[in-house]
């Protein structure tokens, strides 16, 4: 029976809990605080994993991404240990600001139907 979902779809899944762990765990860099890891696209070829995130103080995402990103090599190195593949997948750490967006919209959208309810 196949599997409903491609490999590289459940070899992402799997790097996305395994590096929720290691930056909880093993990241000491002052740069990199309270991070979530919401998505992780593997390329076909297993060579490459953009990895999508978010943190909690907005305004430093920057210095954050450059963190991780600095990092990557290590989390690399830790994600070979722990992942029984071939080939690990060079890590490149992009900021997803999308939940962020979807708040902003979202309080927009609630002062236009407060508005409307105002004027009758």
């Amino acid at each position: 029976m196949p599997y409903d979902y491609s490999r590289t779809d459940r070899i992402g899944e799997q790097i996305k809990r395994e590096l929720a762990l290691l930056i909880r765990n093993e990241i000491k860099d002052p740069r990199v605080g309270m991070v979530s890891i919401l998505d992780v696209e593997v390329t076909k070829d297993l060579n490459q994993a953009k990895v999508y995130f978010d943190t909690l103080q907005q305004d430093n995402h920057e210095t954050c991404e450059q963190g991780l990103n600095r990092a990557s090599g290590f989390l690399r190195r830790a994600l070979s240990r722990s992942i029984e593949l071939r080939n690990t997948p060079a890590l490149i750490f992009i900021y997803d600001d999308t939940e962020q967006k979807a708040n902003d919209l979202s309080v927009i959208i609630d002062q236009a139907v407060a508005s409307d309810k105002k004027d009758p």
